[in-house]
């Protein structure tokens, strides 16, 4: 199982890495090479990159989650 997820959210030019283990996230500096700046470019460009993950949704708060905002 992956213990690390790199995750933008659409409007944001900022990077993420949540590391599952550590519950821990933390926002990344801006990568300038390699694939990472490659997907980066295309994700600000309007692209959606997804590997390895099956569930990704965001909401505006933890509290809309536990209330179940996508219950109905």
């Amino acid at each position: 199982m992956a213990n690390v997820v790199v995750f933008g959210i659409e409007g944001e030019s900022d990077l993420w890495i949540a590391d599952l283990s550590a519950g821990t996230v933390s926002k990344i500096g801006k990568p300038t090479q390699g694939e990472l700046a490659t997907v980066d470019k295309l994700r600000a460009a309007g692209t959606t990159i997804v590997k390895g993950v099956n569930l990704a949704v965001t909401a505006q708060s933890s509290a809309s989650v536990a209330g179940g905002f996508m219950d109905g």
